[in-house]
């Protein structure tokens, strides 16, 4: 029996009625639209009735749905219109952008020594594409999605772009209204022509030049892709390769359905490179969400022939993180029999795992990424809050033997980030930065054995926060297990309870909180606000092990942690629950949903963004198939404890009451859909028990957060940061009601 054969045998739809729960909410003196009638939608999930009363929430194309959105989120609009100081928090961010440095991203260093990068100054909405030049260091600004006309309709974002080696042509794709969904284009960088017809239904295309700038690899949806249900158009992604040289220049070369000596699930995503300097192609294949992949070696002809057979090097089950090559040798980062990862490399020629020889082997800290360029492999490890830089040569022997890991002296320290390196070229492209401490682009020159700043992007008056401190933590858990917390706040602040504080948390996918400077938390912290960064279980702060003790079964120490962490604020007299807030996104909201359902009493407010609130239901949602490693399947009996257990829609019941929560989302959103946030809204809100506010904040331009303009980004904050202080009491954001 197929999965969704299967899914659909043992969600038993049982019965069907409607009733009209007469409940309205007037917050704020606004009258705020009661729920829809809820449907008495009963599943039978491996012999237990689960209801699913909002059920009809997810057909975003039902009329009477549709206009219910549209009431909650001008409902919440005015709501928070009246907050007082809400448009002077507003100003506030807008001068903080306005000192603040500029954006930097996707830095590409070509081989004349020229870089490409994205940037987005203060001033500016979106990010834009920009040509560094080697010998007078000027900027050109060769992609500038505000310029495109688009009809009237939203704004083009940029989702990612590569230059060709030769630095003549440009790919690049584009999205609108943070759909991650658009086309593809290529242009001459001297004229400004296009040199292809659009191509539609790219996501992150992952652009992937030859080296002789001839022609790119690249990833769209399959055909068909706009008749299928949203579950699976993402699923069976092909890579393709494009010559310049009109439409028989496309041609198909790989998917995980054609490729069956490698028994691929259909939510990977093949990434085809050419591997420099031979004449094979490599395969990276990313298993959707989890942090592993697999790699596959072809001859190069045969891949553009479309009849490659592929070698499988390393399969999902050795645990590879990353994979990087140079020098004929293929360097593995695997946390296979070594929790905090260690380095393995093999030959080009044999690349047999087999005989693959530990280079680096696990140490105290976790390593986090590899990257290898002509000289050297270069790699990042965790060492408490910071991440350092280390060195190994290719000819350099184990360092079991030699030791000859190097670690990178740095001018700065903080969370280094490798940005970019590449086979044929020396050195790295990195980023560093910190809690307190803006990120910059640094290049590191192997000849001289120095880094100097690469000054790309405007600088800041806020690239250093004087006066502000970052204290790093361990706290008791419930189970004894000590949990990093990140303390970001005003030196001078006391600790007597009554600082307003925000817990930020994710815990997912084995996926860190480094260290970050966001300017827009000084408008929270410079009111003596703290921002207390969670580091629960689930995500990667401590490796691997960190990671699967926040999964499936294990998935409720993610959201105890963060209950272990508001406790431990409030013993220690950093704030007091009346001023305690928690916040979190994606697959943060499970921690959010729950850490409120099992102990309303430690918070004061609440915020889900773009959340998982119905486990039990994701996996109909695009790309849901790809997230069962992380969370389980209702398929399987096994899972299904858990999902029901992390399913924060699923555990809301009458008597509960839940502190105030204001839930966010873009409603084109194709990751997590609008109906995970509109569904538990409703839920909470029909509760008799409920007594706080319950808002629905929903932007109709917006999507999972790629691609939002600069003035969406600071409207949000704002929000967050008013609806919080609005709930903890805070004079200057009681909202006024009309005369």
């Amino acid at each position: 029996m197929t999965p969704s054969n299967l899914l659909a045998t043992i969600l038993t739809l049982t019965f069907v009625m409607t009733f009209n729960p007469s409940i309205a909410a007037n917050i704020a003196g606004v009258d705020v639209p009661p729920p829809l009638p809820a449907v008495d939608v009963v599943d039978t999930l491996w012999g237990q009735p689960v209801p699913d009363p909002w059920r009809r929430l997810e057909d975003l194309t039902d009329p009477a749905v549709q206009g219910w959105m549209r009431q909650q989120a001008d409902a919440t609009l005015q709501i928070l219109n009246r907050i007082p100081g809400r448009a002077a928090l507003v100003q506030r961010l807008r001068k903080i952008d306005d000192g603040a440095a500029g954006q930097v991203g996707n830095v590409v260093r070509c081989p004349d020594g020229s870089h490409f990068y994205l940037r987005r100054n203060p001033d500016e909405e979106q990010f834009k594409v920009v040509r560094r030049g080697v010998s007078d260091n000027t900027d050109t600004v060769v992609l500038d999605p505000s310029q495109i006309e688009r009809g009237g309709g939203p704004k083009a974002a940029v989702m990612d772009y590569q230059p060709s080696p030769d630095g003549r042509r440009l790919a690049y794709s584009l999205q609108t209204g943070g759909a991650e969904q658009g086309t593809l284009h290529v242009i001459d960088l001297a004229t400004g022509r296009a040199l292809i017809e659009p191509v539609t239904g790219v996501r992150y295309p992952q652009v992937s030049w030859r080296g002789d700038s001839s022609g790119f690899f690249y990833t769209r949806l399959r055909e068909g892709y706009g008749e299928m249900s949203q579950a699976q158009r993402q699923l069976d992604q092909q890579r393709r390769y494009r010559t310049l040289d009109g439409e028989a220049g496309d041609r198909f070369v790989m998917s995980a359905s054609q490729a069956p000596e490698l028994g691929l699930p259909n939510f990977t995503h093949p990434g085809v490179f050419e591997i420099p300097g031979t004449e094979q192609a490599g395969a990276w294949i990313a298993y959707g969400v989890e942090p592993y992949g697999a790699l596959a070696i072809a001859e190069m002809r045969d891949v553009l022939q479309g009849r490659a057979r592929w070698r499988l090097v390393v399969s999902r089950a050795d645990e590879v993180i990353a994979a990087s090559m140079a020098e004929g040798n293929i360097y593995l980062l695997s946390t296979r029999d070594a929790p905090r990862g260690r380095v393995l490399r093999l030959s080009l020629k044999d690349p047999v795992l087999a005989r693959a020889t530990v280079v680096v082997p696990q140490g105290e800290g976790v390593i986090v990424s590899i990257a290898a360029a002509r000289d050297a492999l270069y790699l990042t490890r965790r060492s408490g809050v910071q991440v350092v830089l280390n060195r190994l040569p290719h000819a350099a022997a184990p360092p079991a033997a030699h030791n000859p890991l190097q670690r990178v002296e740095l001018p700065v320290e903080g969370r280094v980030a490798l940005r970019y390196a590449h086979p044929q070229q020396d050195g790295v492209v990195l980023a560093v930065g910190g809690w307190t401490m803006a990120s910059r682009i640094w290049t590191y020159d192997s000849t001289k054995a120095e880094a100097r700043l690469l000054p790309l992007g405007r600088a800041g008056r806020f690239d250093v926060l004087a006066g502000y401190v970052a204290r790093e933590v361990m706290v008791p858990g419930h189970d004894g297990v000590r949990i990093p917390l990140s303390l970001v706040m005003r030196a001078d602040l006391p600790r007597d309870g009554r600082n307003p504080t925000m817990i930020f948390g994710y815990g997912a996918y084995g996926i860190p909180n480094d260290p970050m400077l966001n300017p827009h938390t000084l408008a929270w912290m410079e009111r003596g606000g703290i921002f207390a960064v969670a580091h629960v279980r689930g995500g990667g702060a401590l490796g691997r092990s960190w990671h699967e003790a926040g999964q499936k079964d294990s998935k409720p120490n993610t959201w105890k942690d963060a209950i272990s962490i508001a406790q431990w604020l409030v013993d220690q007299r950093y704030t007091q629950p009346a001023k305690l807030g928690i916040w979190g996104g994606s697959a943060g909201g499970i921690l959010v949903g729950r850490a409120i359902i099992e102990r309303p009493d430690l918070f004061a407010a609440a915020v889900p963004a773009v959340a998982v609130l119905d486990a039990l239901r994701a996996e109909h949602m695009p790309g849901g198939s790809a997230n069962v490693p992380e969370f389980g399947t209702v398929t399987r009996e096994q899972d299904f404890p858990a999902l029901l257990a992390m399913s924060s829609y699923h555990q809301l019941h009458e008597g509960q009451r839940l502190p105030a929560v204001m839930l966010i989302h873009g409603v084109n959103d194709n990751r997590v859909l609008v109906w995970q946030s509109s569904k538990f809204a409703s839920r909470l809100a029909s509760l008799k028990s409920a007594g706080k506010p319950v808002l629905l904040n929903l932007d109709y331009e917006a999507g999972h957060g790629q691609g939002s303009t600069r003035e969406q980004s600071r409207r949000q904050m704002a929000d967050i940061w008013s609806f919080m202080l609005w709930q903890f009491g805070d004079p200057d954001f009681q909202p006024r009601l009309a005369p």
